[in-house]
């Protein structure tokens, strides 16, 4: 069983919609001058199942990726709204992008990622191991990877073009880069949504490691609004809580099969080198595939059709 990325491809034109940007997983859109029903301040986001691993978008797709991501999403968006307002206006779009493509208010984005932590691990254990502190919010002794945090920390990092990695950053910088008043409304909006997901999440037995946000003033009024994709396995770390044990890496509800097999000696991929990564074997897909629509299930308590 061989997947083929133009088999679950994202239309390349949609009828009353005019395609402006391709990111790593999604496509945005533009309503044309002669779409009726939507005006300029919108456009449309498309999920598609690409997937990305170590900075390369792979030529292999995970069916269904893009429908479970954008489902998760619009359930979460539900969850948190009296936090913040989000940028979701409407689920009736082109039919050929049904259950994967959501319109949204057309946002200004800030030029941060906002990430919330509430255990330790990837690039904030890497830092933690240098001085006690990720993004210069020290940190106790004695953590591990792993390790459930005292509390929720605001570890925002600098966007980076796609293919680049983004950086972390302090808090200071964010204030320098934004202001005083938003950087510290982007810092609380974060630890708050990061806050109800992860009650949320613990109570279906799933621990909510890290999550990272994207926050954007819509130009007609509200200054802060929450945009893009929210707490999927593509933008947050989410782990089994019967299998959470801090000292190592823990099992995680994402692509961590797709980052296993490639460090492994069986895809004969170098992550040094400039050779794109190789085809995804079935296994590896299927296998993928099914975690994301368990951390759909789990997380919603609903059955993925």
């Amino acid at each position: 069983m061989t997947h083929h990325p133009a088999a679950t491809a994202v239309p390349a034109s949609l009828p009353g919609w005019r395609h402006i940007a391709a990111g790593k997983v999604r496509d945005l859109y533009e309503p044309t001058a002669e779409n009726p029903d939507w005006d300029s301040d919108v456009v449309l986001v498309v999920a598609s199942d690409r997937i990305s691993a170590y900075d390369h978008v792979l030529a292999t797709p995970i069916p269904d990726k893009g429908r479970i991501l954008t489902a998760l999403s619009v359930w979460w968006f539900e969850q948190l709204a009296d936090i913040v307002p989000h940028h979701l206006l409407s689920l009736e779009v082109p039919p050929a992008v049904a259950g994967r493509a959501m319109i949204c208010r057309r946002l200004e984005m800030y030029p941060v990622e906002c990430v919330a932590r509430g255990y330790l691990t990837g690039s904030g254990l890497v830092e933690y191991r240098e001085d006690r502190s990720v993004c210069g919010v020290p940190l106790p002794e004695g953590l591990v990877d792993g390790s459930r945090l005292p509390e929720a920390i605001f570890t925002p990092a600098a966007k980076a073009a796609v293919g680049e990695h983004d950086a972390n950053i302090t808090y200071e910088r964010v204030a320098e880069m934004v202001g005083d008043g938003a950087a510290h409304r982007l810092r609380e909006v974060t630890l708050a949504l990061y806050s109800r997901a992860e009650r949320i999440a613990r109570e279906r037995g799933v621990i909510l490691a890290d999550t990272k946000v994207e926050l954007g003033a819509d130009p007609r009024g509200d200054a802060f609004v929450l945009g893009d994709e929210v707490l999927t396995p593509d933008s947050s770390r989410f782990w089994d809580a019967e299998l959470w044990e801090p000292g190592g890496a823990q099992p995680s509800f994402d692509k961590q099969f797709v980052r296993d097999w490639l460090t492994s000696t069986d895809s004969g991929w170098d992550r040094a080198s400039d050779a794109p990564p190789p085809p995804l074997p079935a296994t590896v897909v299927q296998r993928t595939r099914a975690r994301y629509v368990e951390a759909y299930e789990r997380l919603t308590g609903r059955v993925f059709e």
